[in-house]
C-alpha cells in the first residue's frame, strides 16, 4: 500500500534517515572504559561480581544492569501505520522512531526488535524468550485480532509490563477527552449512545476502556468498512467484534448516528459527513481521529454543529489525541517500580491523571507557547498539551502507585515526594526546549527573509516552514537559480505561492533600496556608488533593508561570509534597540545535561561592568520567550569574592546594575562554573545565594571564555546548538555562520518569529 506522503516530504524524510549517519539510534556506554582497571570491572574478571549478585537475587539486575530502564519495541511489520503489512523490515524505521520517542519523552531506552513471525504462537515464542532482557515490551503494529491473542498470552506469561501502545494508547487518550466532555456536557457515560467508525484495535481497545469507565454495550454501534456490526453478520467478524453486535436491520454510519452523544472514528478520512453530525445529540464528542485526513474536518463539523467538542489526531487542531501523551510516562511508571504487569488500574490511572491535567490551570510553558494566552479546560483543551511538561510528572506517578496499590510493584517507591523531584530533573534536560517557540508562531505569522536563499539548507529551511506554517518566507535569489535547485532537491514550494523572492538582478525596489541605503548608513561610509554595488552583490544588505522598510519582519543571514562582515550590515542598517548601547549574541546548546544559553558568543571582547548588565537583562528576556525562567550565572575564575582581580571585580560590579535594573531576575555571581551548574557546591561555597537549581544561562567575563566554553560544550557533550541569537537590535535579525544545518535555520526562524511577535 502506497502511502499517500508528499514527494519533497518523501525526499526530506530519506534525506533525514540517511545523513548524518543511517538510522535515528546509537549505544552509548553510561560507565568509563579509560584504563585496565575499568575493563576489569566492566567485563572480566570483575563482571563475575555481578553476574553472582543476579544469579542469587534476580532482583539484583534492577541495580546492576539496564534491564530496569529497558523495554523492548517489538513487531512484526504485518500493520505499520498507514501502510499496512509491509514487513518487519520496512517497519523498522518506525520502531526506531517509537524507540526516540521513549528515550526523549520519558529517558527510557529501548531495543527495537522486529521479527519474521506472523502467526500468534510463533510471535508469543519469541517475545516470550526475550523476559530476561528487558523491563517491559512495548507490542507495536500488529494487526488485528492477532494482536489483542499475543497481547493476552504474553501477559499470562511473562512477568514484565506487555502494553499493545495501538490498541490502549489511544484509548487511554480517548477515555481521558470522553471523561472531560462528560463533565462539559453535565452527562453521565451510561446515557451515551456511543458510534464507531473502524473496528481495529485501537476502536476496540477504546470501546472496552469505555465499558470499564461505565458505558453500556446495547448504547455502543460499530461501524467498519462492511457497514454495521451486526448480529448475524458473518463478514470480516471476530470474537472481539462480536462483543459490540447490535440486534438491528440498520446497515450503515447514516442509519445509526442519529442522537449519537460520540463519534469514535479510526477508520478513513471523510467518512462522517456534515449531515450526520447535524443528527447527533446536544454538544456531541467527535473523535475524528483518521490521519492524516480525519473522518469529518473540524472546521465542517463546527459549521454543522458549533455546539460540538472535537479532538483529531492531527498537530494544527486543538485536542491532538497523540498516543506520546501517556505511553511514555505510564512506562516510566511501571518500569520505576519494577511492575509485573500494566494492568486496568495502572490504565485508568493514567486516564485519570491526564484528564485531570487538562482541568488545571496551563502551565508557563504552555501559557507562552501560545503568546502568553492560557488554554483553559474547556471544548477546545479536553487534553493536554503534547509539551505540557507536567505530563510526566502527572502520569509516572500516578500509574507507579497504582502498581503499588494493586499489588504488582516489586520495588515500591518509599518516597513518592523524592521520585517526583527525580522526574522534574528529568523534565528540565529532556530537550524539547524549541516546543514552545513553534507553537507560539504559529499563532501570529510572520514575515522571515532569508539572505542567503539560493542555498540548499535555506530552501530545505523554507520547506519544512512552509509545511509547519510557523512563517512567511522571503528569500533573496535569482529565479532561475532558485527553480532549478528546487527541481534537483525534490522539493515542492513555489514562488508566490509559498514564498515571496526579491530577485537581486532585477528587482523593481532597486532604485529605493539604494536611496534608503545612503539614507541610514552614509555617514559611516557608504557612498552612492558602493549602495548601488552592494545592493545588487550582498544579499544581506537587501534583507536588512526589507526588514528596515517593512516589507519583512525579521532576517535571517551569515550561512556565507564572515560574521564580522554580515553585523556591521546589519547594525548600520537596522541599528540598535532604543536604549541598549552594544549588540551582543546568545547562544544555546542543548544538551543531554540540560539546555544553556551562553553570552556573549560572538560581539564584544572585553565587555564593561554595564555592558554585563545590559546583555544579561537582554539574554533573559529571550530566555522567557522559550518558556523558561531565567536563572543567571555570572562566571569568573572568582568564587564569590575569592580574587580580587579586574575581571573579576567588573563581574562582581556587573551584579549589582543587574540587581538594579531587573529586580526579579533570579542571578548570582561572580562565581566558578561549577558553582554554577552544581547548586550542592555554590551552597558550599556560598550558602546564602540567591541562585537555586541549576543555571541556564552562563554569561561570560569576555569574549575569549564564551568562545571557548561555547565550542567545547557542542563538541564533548555532542550538544545541539542554536542561535547565534543576536540581542539588542532594531527590529530582529539574526546572523547564523557557515556550519549551520537545515535544522538550525529551522529553529531560528521560530526564534526570530517569537520575537518579531513581541516586538
Amino acid at each position: 500500500m502506497a502511502s499517500n506522503i508528499s514527494e519533497d516530504l518523501r525526499s526530506g524524510a530519506l534525506y533525514y534517515h540517511r545523513t548524518p549517519r543511517p538510522g535515528k539510534l546509537e549505544i552509548q556506554a553510561t560507565k568509563p572504559l579509560g584504563n585496565q582497571r575499568d575493563l576489569a570491572l566492566a567485563y572480566s574478571p570483575g563482571v563475575a561480581a555481578a553476574c553472582e549478585a543476579i544469579a542469587a537475587d534476580p532482583l539484583q539486575a534492577a541495580e546492576l544492569t539496564i534491564r530496569s530502564n529497558l523495554v523492548g519495541v517489538v513487531s512484526n511489520g504485518t500493520a505499520v501505520l498507514g501502510l499496512g503489512n509491509i514487513g518487519p523490515l520496512a517497519g523498522k524505521p518506525v520502531m526506531e522512531g517509537k524507540a526516540v520517542l521513549f528515550k526523549k519523552f520519558a529517558g527510557i531506552d529501548v531495543f527495537d526488535i522486529e521479527i519474521d513471525a506472523l502467526t500468534v504462537e510463533r510471535m508469543v515464542d519469541v517475545v516470550s524468550a526475550l523476559e530476561p532482557t528487558f523491563g517491559g515490551i512495548n507490542l507495536e503494529d500488529i494487526k488485528a485480532p492477532e494482536c489483542f491473542e499475543v497481547e493476552a498470552q504474553l501477559r499470562q506469561r511473562m512477568k514484565i509490563p506487555v502494553f499493545h501502545d495501538d490498541q490502549h494508547g489511544t484509548a487511554i487518550i480517548v477515555a481521558a477527552a470522553v471523561r472531560n466532555a462528560l463533565e462539559i456536557g453535565n452527562r453521565k457515560i451510561e446515557d451515551l449512545k456511543i458510534v464507531t467508525s473502524g473496528a481495529g484495535a485501537a476502536a476496540l481497545a477504546c470501546l472496552g476502556l469505555l465499558v470499564t469507565l461505565g458505558a453500556k454495550k446495547e448504547n455502543i454501534w460499530v461501524t467498519d468498512i462492511e457497514g454495521v456490526v451486526y448480529d448475524g453478520r458473518n463478514t470480516l467478524m471476530d470474537p472481539y467484534k462480536e462483543i459490540y453486535a447490535q440486534k438491528t436491520d440498520k446497515r450503515t454510519l447514516d442509519e445509526v448516528i442519529d442522537g449519537a452523544h460520540i463519534f469514535l472514528g479510526l477508520s478513513a478520512g471523510g467518512v462522517l459527513k456534515p449531515e450526520m453530525v447535524k443528527k447527533m445529540a446536544d454538544k456531541p464528542l467527535i473523535l475524528a481521529l483518521a490521519n492524516p485526513m480525519p473522518e469529518i474536518m473540524p472546521e465542517a463539523a463546527r459549521e454543522a454543529r458549533p455546539d460540538a467538542m472535537i479532538c483529531t489526531g492531527r498537530s494544527d487542531f486543538p485536542n491532538q489525541v497523540n498516543n506520546v501523551l501517556c505511553f511514555p510516562y505510564i512506562f516510566r511508571g511501571a518500569l520505576d517500580v519494577g511492575a509485573t504487569d500494566i494492568n486496568a488500574e495502572m490504565k485508568m490511572a493514567a486516564v485519570e491523571a491526564l484528564a485531570a491535567l487538562a482541568r488545571e490551570t496551563p502551565s508557563d510553558v504552555v501559557a507562552r507557547a501560545y503568546g502568553g494566552e492560557s488554554r483553559t479546560f474547556g471544548a477546545d483543551s479536553l487534553i493536554p498539551s503534547p509539551f505540557d511538561p507536567r505530563l510526566i510528572l502527572r502520569i509516572a506517578p500516578a500509574v507507579a502507585k497504582a502498581a503499588m496499590d494493586t499489588g504488582v510493584a516489586t520495588r515500591p517507591i518509599a518516597d513518592m515526594d523524592a521520585y517526583i523531584d527525580r522526574l522534574d530533573t528529568f523534565v528540565f534536560r529532556s530537550g524539547f526546549i524549541m516546543r514552545p517557540l513553534f507553537a507560539k508562531a504559529k499563532q501570529s505569522i510572520k514575515r522571515v527573509i532569508y539572505a542567503e536563499g539560493e542555498d540548499e539548507r535555506v530552501l530545505r529551511a523554507v520547506q519544512a516552514v512552509v509545511e509547519e506554517g510557523i512563517a512567511r518566507p522571503i528569500i533573496v535569489a535569482r529565479p532561475s537559480v532558485v527553480d532549478t535547485r528546487l527541481k534537483r532537491f525534490g522539493l515542492s514550494i513555489q514562488p508566490g505561492r509559498d514564498f515571496d523572492l526579491i530577485n537581486p538582478e532585477d528587482d523593481p525596489r532597486y532604485r529605493d533600496y539604494v536611496r534608503d541605503y545612503v539614507e541610514v548608513a552614509g555617514r559611516r561610509g557608504v557612498t552612492p556608488d558602493a549602495a548601488r554595488t552592494l545592493v545588487r552583490t550582498h544579499p544581506t544588505v537587501i534583507a536588512a533593508l526589507a526588514v528596515h522598510r517593512g516589507e519583512a519582519d525579521a532576517m535571517l543571514c551569515g550561512i556565507e561570509g564572515r560574521f564580522v562582515r554580515h553585523l556591521r550590515q546589519v547594525r548600520d542598517i537596522i541599528g540598535l534597540a532604543p536604549g541598549v548601547k552594544e549588540l551582543a549574541a546568545l547562544s544555546l546548546l542543548i544538551t543531554s545535561k540540560g539546555n544553556f544559553f551562553i553570552c556573549d558568543t560572538q560581539i564584544q571582547t572585553e565587555p564593561t561592568a554595564a555592558d554585563l548588565a545590559e546583555m544579561t537583562v537582554l539574554a533573559a528576556a529571550h530566555v522567557r520567550r522559550f518558556g523558561l525562567e531565567p536563572r543567571v550565572a555570572l562566571l569568573s575564575h572568582s568564587n564569590f569574592g575569592s580574587h580580587e582581580t579586574l575581571s573579576a571585580k567588573r563581574v562582581r560590579s556587573a551584579l549589582a546594575i543587574i540587581r538594579e535594573r531587573d529586580p526579579n531576575l533570579q542571578v548570582d555571581g561572580e562565581m566558578q562554573a561549577d558553582a554554577a551548574l552544581m547548586e550542592d557546591v555554590r551552597r558550599k561555597s556560598f550558602p546564602h545565594s540567591s541562585l537555586s537549581g541549576v543555571a541556564n544561562v552562563l554569561v561570560m567575563p569576555d569574549l575569549d571564555a564564551a568562545d571557548i566554553a561555547f565550542n567545547m560544550i557542542k563538541v564533548l557533550g555532542d550538544a545541539l546548538p542554536v542561535g547565534p541569537i543576536l540581542m539588542g537590535t532594531a527590529k530582529p535579525a539574526h546572523i547564523l555562520g557557515p556550519s549551520v544545518t537545515t535544522r538550525g535555520v529551522v529553529n531560528m526562524t521560530a526564534v526570530a518569529v517569537a520575537e518579531a511577535q513581541t516586538d
